[in-house]
C-alpha cells in the first residue's frame, strides 16, 4: 500500500455481493447494487462507502429512468471517486452484465486529493479479484456519453446500455 491508506471492509463486502449475483426472490434482486461511489474519509486514512451515494436496482424504473446517467450525476464535480458500476448491455451476439471499477479523477479536484486517489487506487484494485473492466475518467465530457462506457466493456460491438439504444 504505497499511500498507506487502508480499505475498510465493508468497501470489499460491497463488492463481493456486487461480483456475486446470487439473488433470486424479487425483493432480494431489488436490495441489489447497480452502482455505488467509495470516497476517503475524513483523516484521508481509509477509503470507505460513501454515504447516500448508491443506485439499487430496484430504484431502476421507480425513481431511477436511466441508471447510467444517474449514476454519472452523483460524481462531484471537484473531488476523486472510486465507483464500481454493474453495467448492463448488448452486443450483436448477446446480453451481458459486467462490473467496472471506475476512477474518476476530475480536473477540478485538488492536486492533494488526485494524489491521495491515484496513491491508493492499486491497493483497492487488489480487493475487487475478477474485474474485468478499469477505466480512469477525468472529467463529464469523458463520461457523460454512454458511447464511452460502451467502448470499454466491448468495443464497437455495443448496440445497446441499460437498454438504451446507442
Amino acid at each position: 500500500m504505497a499511500s498507506g491508506v487502508k480499505i475498510n471492509d465493508k468497501v470489499v463486502q460491497v463488492f463481493n455481493e456486487m461480483k456475486v449475483r446470487k439473488s433470486s426472490t424479487p425483493e432480494e434482486i431489488k436490495k441489489r447494487k447497480k452502482a455505488i461511489l467509495f470516497c476517503m474519509s475524513p483523516d484521508n486514512k481509509e477509503v470507505i462507502l460513501e454515504q447516500d451515494k448508491q443506485i439499487l436496482v430496484g430504484d431502476i424504473g421507480d425513481t431511477v429512468e436511466d441508471p447510467y446517467k444517474t449514476f454519472v450525476s452523483l460524481l462531484p464535480l471537484t473531488d476523486c471517486r472510486y465507483a464500481l458500476y454493474d453495467a448492463s448491455y448488448e452486443t450483436r451476439e448477446t446480453r451481458k452484465e459486467d462490473l467496472v471499477f471506475i476512477f474518476w479523477a476530475p480536473d477540478n479536484a485538488s492536486l492533494k486529493s488526485k494524489m491521495i486517489y491515484a496513491a491508493t487506487k492499486d491497493a483497492l484494485r487488489k480487493k475487487f479479484p475478477g474485474i474485468k473492466h478499469e477505466w480512469q475518467v477525468n472529467g463529464l465530457d469523458d463520461i457523460k456519453d454512454r458511447c464511452a462506457l460502451a467502448e470499454k466493456l466491448a468495443g464497437g460491438t455495443v448496440v445497446s446500455l441499460e437498454g438504451i439504444p446507442l
